[in-house]
């Protein structure tokens, strides 16, 4: 039973759960307590005094909101319920004076500072503090940190609120930053001079209320009233995260996260944040067709009139990229299934089987791994795979969770049983371990460096024979944003990409840049920027990045959610359903919809749950037969975790931290 209690809060009485915080209850109330300090999916720090407030009745002084409980709180006569006050002479009086400390070493940096306009202090200064000062000494001044290429550092800003302390260290598992000194020769630091090893750092810049931290590839560019801002998704990996899109002009400025407590919360990856710069280099932005050997660029309708001439008559086989949106992996496959020939978008060679969605998407939320007890992974290195995801399962670990892994063994941020390496382990697991129903919650989390080898049906089954004996959800960890959506519409051959593309005069490849197509067939590539897929390309149809089009992505836990345009394409470039529809035209067989609305509706005809943005379907369990799998080590997906797509490789700050990451990972030789 709750142990509910009542609070009056600036005179208005409500009920609380008595384990919540005084600045929870205030928010509950609808009344905002200024904080520098505490943030809701952080430890309480209780050090900045920003949120100080008055208990009626209390001791003659203000206590911290963010450290003091409901249930601490004594009652008023006769029982009454305890009283607070956020507004009252002494309230006020105590944070001008807290905010008048924390400027006495604070640099009037404003003018040049990139949290200007979107900075905690300053608009907690307009409210709180006065206008002249009586400190007459000369201020603190702090040597900058380097923290490599991706934050920039102005450590005589820091107000020692230590967000970014216990972020590294409790969200993203790195012991790195830290306190050192006492009274002003106090300052953050990492320890030894440090790099941060994490791919979550990034979000210390969001975090951080004042100027100390900020973003280095963004800096001085733009102030955040210059920037238009789109609500959109992220698809740097399979996780969906919600962003935000900031761009100046035609140019992405800057990438932020939204939250979304069902799927990333309020992190994001440091690729998903800094990869913008690779959205405007190497691009295509005109379309070409391969004349005497060399690519040369023609007009779209000479272009869309070769490419339907060589699709005509022939055997064509088409190809879905890991950035497509699913309507047009839909297109692409009413064209492809209406010349006759064959679609795939399981380009990695992962043995996911069609039409059961409770096989390629499992039957788990991505939330569900917050109240887990126990999680099983198989075959990945969510670390790599999908860091904020990890971030969730290292917060399970810390309330308690037990964590097995079945393959390489990785430093992952957390403790965990390491099972083994090999396919043995995992059907040993099966037979001895779990041989009952967990009363626990517990979870299997699958990933696709377990499914990619021929044998990854069987070891499919294992899974889910595993997570049927113990009780468990099932979570297949896909890493292609676009994979779950073009399997819900189909877009798979009977045994996988070798037969889709066996006897292919004609290479349809919808953006798919991590494969190798031989000598022999045409091929048509539509996408965005000149990787791989574009050098191999007999026509090149340029298409628009994921911010420069509406589209479909559904994630790994299976929810449809709905990206949209920040941006316009670079020259000639065009939204990829509208490139398909163009071309059903030229083929003499168009496309029955004129719009991208008419396409949805249609779409959502097909496969009902894409219209439920935001909602996850629950897929009905349909387990596999039970086969046993080879002999082998699983190999996790991801080697390089700044290079997975062609956005990525296009960016230059991707290939630094890509050198830097290996160079660190090269083992250091004593000098003898």
């Amino acid at each position: 039973m709750s142990d509910l209690r009542k609070i009056v809060i600036d005179g208005i009485e409500l009920e609380v759960p008595g384990a919540m915080t005084l600045i929870q209850a205030c928010e509950e109330a609808g009344i905002e307590v200024p904080r520098f300090c505490y943030h809701e999916r952080l430890s309480i720090a209780g050090n900045c005094r920003m949120c100080l407030v008055e208990i009626v009745g209390g001791p003659p002084k203000p206590a911290a909101s963010c450290a003091m409980q409901v249930r601490d709180l004594r009652p008023g006569p006769e029982g009454a319920p305890p009283e607070v006050r956020t507004n009252s002479p002494m309230v006020k009086k105590a944070r001008e004076g807290v905010m008048e400390f924390l400027l006495i070493n604070h640099p009037l940096d404003c003018p040049i500072c990139d949290q200007g306009g979107e900075c905690d202090l300053q608009d907690q200064a307009m409210a709180y503090g006065v206008d002249f000062s009586r400190y007459r000494e000369p201020k603190r001044a702090v040597d900058d940190l380097d923290l490599g290429p991706l934050i920039s550092t102005a450590m005589t800003r820091c107000i020692s609120c230590t967000r970014c302390v216990r972020f590294t260290t409790e969200v993203a598992g790195v012991q790195v930053m830290g306190q050192t000194g006492r009274g002003e020769d106090a300052e953050i630091t990492t320890y030894l001079g440090a790099l941060i090893d994490s791919n979550l750092q990034g979000n210390i810049i969001d975090l951080c209320p004042v100027g100390a931290l900020t973003n280095k590839p963004y800096a001085f560019t733009a102030r955040p009233w210059e920037l238009t801002k789109t609500e959109t998704i992220d698809v740097m990996d399979a996780l969906g995260s919600n962003i935000r899109v900031d761009t100046k002009g035609r140019k992405v400025m800057r990438i932020l996260p939204r939250n979304h407590d069902g799927v990333n919360e309020e992190w994001i990856s440091d690729k998903t944040r800094f990869v913008w710069d690779g959205l405007r280099r190497q691009r295509l932005d005109r379309p070409y067709v391969r004349k005497a050997g060399k690519l040369m660029p023609v007009s779209w309708d000479e272009a869309l009139a070769a490419a339907a001439e060589a699709m005509k008559g022939a055997r064509v086989a088409a190809l879905v990229g890991d950035l497509a949106p699913v309507e047009a992996a839909y297109s692409l496959k009413r064209i492809v299934e209406g010349l006759g020939g064959s679609i795939e978008c399981r380009t990695d060679g992962a043995r996911l089987p069609a039409g059961n969605r409770s096989a390629y998407v499992g039957t788990a939320r991505i939330e569900d791994i917050d109240n887990a007890k126990m999680i099983q992974l198989i075959g990945t290195n969510p670390r790599l795979e999908a860091p904020v995801l990890n971030a969730r399962i290292r917060k399970a670990w810390l309330n308690g969770a037990e964590i097995g892994l079945v393959g390489e063994a990785a430093d992952l941020t957390y403790d965990y049983t390491h099972v083994g390496t090999d396919r043995a382990a995992l059907t040993g697991l099966l037979e001895q371990e779990f041989d009952r129903v967990l009363e626990v919650p517990s979870l299997v989390i699958v990933g696709q460096g377990a499914l990619q080898e021929a044998d990854g049906e069987a070891v499919l089954s294992q899974a889910m024979k595993l997570a049927e004996a113990t009780g468990s959800k099932l979570l297949i960890l896909h890493t292609a944003a676009a994979r779950v959506g073009a399997m819900d519409v189909g877009a798979t051959t009977e045994g996988g990409m070798d037969a889709a593309l066996e006897g292919a005069e004609v290479v349809y490849n919808l953006g798919a840049d991590e494969v190798e197509i031989g000598e022999g067939p045409v091929v048509i590539y539509q996408g965005s920027h000149g990787d791989r897929g574009a050098h191999r390309a007999d026509i090149i149809l340029p298409g628009a990045a994921y911010t420069e089009e509406q589209g479909l992505f559904v994630n790994t836990e299976g929810r449809p959610q709905l990206a949209l345009r920040a941006g316009f394409p670079p020259g000639e470039a065009r939204e990829n359903w509208a490139i398909l529809r163009a071309l059903s035209g030229k083929l003499g067989q168009a496309l029955p919809w004129e719009s991208l609305g008419q396409l949805r509706r249609a779409l959502t005809e097909d496969i009902p749950h894409l219209g439920r943005i935001d909602e996850v379907p629950e897929n009905d369990w349909r387990p596999i037969p039970l086969r046993k799998p080879a002999k082998a080590d699983f190999r996790n997906a991801i080697s390089d975790f700044w290079l997975t797509n062609p956005i990525a490789r296009a960016s230059a700050l991707m290939a630094e931290l890509s050198a830097l990451e290996k160079a660190r990972g090269e083992a250091r030789v004593a000098a003898e």
